[in-house]
């Protein structure tokens, strides 16, 4: 098979004739920043516009990198005839652009987070980016024409490829990937109630003019 000339942004080791800039570890979707994008938060009121430009950029780049792998398969596949198979085939293909280190339960670092030293253990793609990377191809199936049953990357292969990829790095790289519970809105009768709360607490707290200006509150 032929080598993809150049899959990350900024690979010294594969650049040359295209630019895909498939997949990055850290997952991040503004390797195209300038500086001084980096430094000047974006407004709030322009921040969803240019957070879905990048991610459609992304998502097209991601697409057109996988086309060009499907060209250079050996034999040259079709999208109509790949499969969950062949998008697995792709990831573990990914895994020689990796630029994180995964420990092999032999290594004196195994589980640890942050090693003091370096180690022989092999480079490899980070599972948040092999995840987001599937969700992005995923959508562009569908959206150039594809059906949702006879989508390859939602193949349960490949779900179930990536959840062994997360336990297994979690477990070597001692990185916990459970997601954080989000505090849920309090609805608005709790919200009144609570304000009434408050501002009675308040008034307690008030000192008193008078016995006949004394404020109470029922409850």
């Amino acid at each position: 098979m032929d080598m993809i000339p150049q899959l990350m942004e900024g690979s010294s080791a594969y650049g040359g004739v295209t630019n895909l800039n498939i997949i990055s570890d850290n997952s991040s979707s503004v390797t195209g920043a300038t500086a001084g994008e980096a430094t000047q938060p974006p407004s709030s009121s322009s921040s969803p516009s240019v957070n879905s430009s990048r991610y459609e950029n992304q998502k097209r780049r991601d697409w057109n990198t996988f086309g060009q792998y499907l060209r250079n398969h050996r034999p040259p596949l079709s999208l109509s005839r790949c499969s969950g198979a062949h998008v697995l085939e792709f990831l573990r293909y990914l895994d020689q652009f990796g630029k994180t280190k995964v420990h092999t339960n032999v290594c004196h670092f195994y589980g640890h987070p942050n090693p003091p030293a370096p180690c022989p253990c092999p480079l490899r793609q980070a599972w948040g980016s092999l995840d987001a990377l599937i969700g992005r191809l995923r959508a562009a199936f569908e959206e150039n024409g594809g059906k949702p049953e006879t989508n390859p990357f939602g193949a349960r292969a490949v779900r179930l490829y990536l959840r062994e990829v997360r336990d297994m790095q979690s477990k070597a790289r001692g990185v916990s990937y459970e997601k954080k519970k989000r505090k849920r809105p309090l609805p608005p009768s709790s919200a009144s109630s609570s304000s009434a709360v408050a501002s009675h607490q308040q008034f307690q707290m008030l000192p008193s003019t008078s016995s006949t200006t004394q404020l109470k509150f029922e409850k």
